[in-house]
């Protein structure tokens, strides 16, 4: 009964990503589309007038945002197979799918103020989202070190692989430095652009070199897939610019969308989706106590935790299609395009290689402090 139950847990993961995909596909299509196709279909107590308040950037925050908090309200206090919640997260579709519609529905009903309310926390909640999947990531390098790192019980071809591993890593992260050189800083004028490059060049150094470091002692690997990490957070910010920026050699001049612009597009919601995800399942890194056994009845992964980042994930996606700019609407097929796009990302590689650092020079700093500490236990009476 519990391995049923247990597989049914496991499906179900897959389902609710579905459903998160197809949330912001549809957030996607209000924003660029909704004012076309459902011109006269809008309630204008709501809307306003020709619909303002209901497409564009209201329409993003109105589509599909009270789903997954709705199901974290009715799963977060789940710990047992047999749990009638359990049975709620696991089954129970055709409701679920009902009440998904219903909430999305709904939310054109909703007074513009309360959106713009929403749209506020929304932009708090995407900023926590950022925050828990540095967290999630930094774990997951760790946890990959750790499994790679070379000790007396490591096979000697796992250690070549870690260090073909490592170098691939840090040749992809100095490739990508020097491509954002020519890309995106092709003349001096492009001083912004020399800045954020250059100083995630140095962060590469500096991690590096912490890494070896002989207190620390980490090796390659977990630096280099950091330094790979923030170079792609530093291209993103960059790519994130406004396209009448000069700095962009690859940009077209008119503003044209073609095919590469839509494949970008869909491709980047999909990592988006995958992140939060991955980010969702990994309750473990997020816990203080990470010894605790688990019993054959107890729930695979927490139901709170999983919903509450899609929440929290759902904010995220609705800030990348606004640009975290309530005033201007974005144009059509892009994600995640403006000023406030790129410094949000460029904050976002600063802290993650903060965080990082201090995860490395954390254990040295502390290991005074507990010597310290059991002297004075060991001289107390």
């Amino acid at each position: 009964m519990n391995s049923e139950e247990r597989k049914k847990s496991l499906r179900a993961r897959y389902f609710y990503g579905i459903i998160f995909f197809i949330t912001n596909l549809t957030a996607w299509f209000i924003r660029d589309y909704g004012h076309t196709i459902f011109p006269p279909l809008y309630y204008k107590k709501a809307c306003g007038i020709r619909g303002r308040d209901c497409f564009q950037t209201l329409g993003v925050l109105r589509t599909g945002q009270i789903f997954f908090f709705l199901m974290f309200l009715t799963t977060f206090s789940t710990r047992k197979l047999y749990e009638a919640c359990n049975k709620w997260h696991s089954g129970w579709w055709a409701l679920k799918l009902s009440l998904f519609v219903a909430s999305m529905v709904v939310s054109f009903f909703i007074p513009p103020g309360f959106i713009q309310i929403y749209g506020e926390v929304a932009r708090i909640g995407a900023g926590i989202f950022l925050l828990l999947q540095l967290v999630s990531v930094i774990e997951f390098i760790r946890w990959w070190n750790k499994y790679w790192a070379p000790d007396e019980q490591i096979k000697q071809s796992i250690c070549s692989i870690a260090l073909f591993t490592s170098t691939v890593f840090y040749i992809a992260s100095m490739c990508g430095i020097v491509s954002m050189y020519y890309f995106y800083a092709p003349r001096a004028s492009c001083s912004l652009n020399i800045f954020f490059i250059t100083w995630t060049a140095v962060l590469h150094i500096v991690m590096m070199a912490m890494s070896l470091h002989s207190k620390v002692n980490r090796g390659l690997l977990s630096s280099g897939i950091m330094a790979a990490y923030v170079v792609f957070l530093c291209w993103s910010a960059i790519r994130s610019e406004p396209a009448d920026e000069k700095c962009n050699i690859q940009r077209p001049e008119n503003g044209h969308r073609d095919w590469s612009t839509i494949l970008g597009f869909l491709i980047a919601i999909g990592a988006i989706v995958m992140a939060t995800f991955s980010t969702g399942i990994d309750s473990k890194s997020f816990q203080f106590r990470k010894d605790e056994v688990k019993l054959e009845d107890d729930i695979c992964y927490n139901y709170g935790f999983f919903h509450i980042i899609f929440s929290l994930g759902a904010m995220y996606f609705a800030m990348l299609f606004i640009s975290w700019n309530f005033e201007n609407s974005a144009t059509k097929w892009s994600i995640d395009v403006g000023w406030a796009s790129t410094w949000v990302k460029i904050i976002n590689e600063w802290f993650a290689a903060s965080i990082y650092m201090w995860k490395l020079i954390a254990p040295v700093v502390k290991q005074p402090q507990e010597s310290v500490q059991q002297i004075n236990d060991t001289n107390s009476p």
